[in-house]
């Protein structure tokens, strides 16, 4: 891997993926933290991707595995402090599937949007009342040795409960928020605002657990 001196220049904390929809939450997320109120995130915070970091493949075997796996490896690579996340739709029926194979539900190359109808396939016949779901992130900071500590280790769950949909409603966010409706709300994910999503997410859930130590990385 060949590993971009520029943007590794400017950056203090590097997110764990090639995802810019991933990204511009989790800058969002920090923008919310008063300590980081003085911070240019769009240069502290950089995905792996710009980092010059390839993908890094996913051989665990849960959420957390899987989430470690891609923190430590970045920030070995990097450096630098390293956020990475492995989150899923696990579907009650399904017996917590796609769970870890989200991302791959329809084929290794499959998109989102293949990955959805597929699974809306999958329960075309399923009554509303059995189609619970829940959107499951484990969220890992990885922060290299230096002269004074060794490598530090952080992990923290986040889980947005809810229903599939029978059909995709909303534009907004990315992967299945189209097919899952929170409990308690009329609207898809990909209806909420960003912050409203942030909010309530799986992931913005498990980011906000992490965050006072990702303040602390960022100094």
């Amino acid at each position: 891997m060949t590993l971009n001196a520029v943007a590794l220049g400017s950056a203090k904390i590097v997110l764990a993926t090639g995802n810019r929809g991933k990204l511009r939450e989790f800058r969002a997320l920090l923008a919310g933290q008063p300590e980081l109120a003085h911070m240019n995130l769009d240069a502290a915070v950089i995905d792996a991707a710009s980092a010059g970091v390839g993908d890094i493949p996913e051989t665990g075997v849960t959420f957390e595995e899987n989430s470690l796996l891609k923190a430590r490896t970045v920030a070995e690579l990097t450096g630098l402090p390293a956020v990475a996340d492995d989150s899923g739709l696990a579907v009650e029926v399904l017996n917590g599937a796609p769970g870890i194979f989200s991302g791959r539900w329809a084929g290794s190359q499959a998109g989102d949007e293949n990955n959805r109808r597929l699974l809306l396939e999958q329960l075309a016949d399923i009554a509303p009342e059995h189609r619970g779901a829940a959107f499951v992130c484990v969220a890992s900071l990885v922060i290299p040795a230096d002269d004074d500590e060794a490598v530090m280790e952080y992990t923290a769950e986040g889980r947005l409960e809810g229903s599939l949909l029978t059909q995709e409603r909303g534009t907004g966010g990315f992967g299945y928020d189209s097919v899952l409706q929170p409990t308690g709300d009329e609207r898809s994910c990909a209806e909420l605002s960003m912050a409203e999503k942030n909010a309530v997410s799986h992931r913005g859930k498990a980011f906000a657990a992490l965050a006072p130590r990702i303040v602390e990385a960022l100094g």
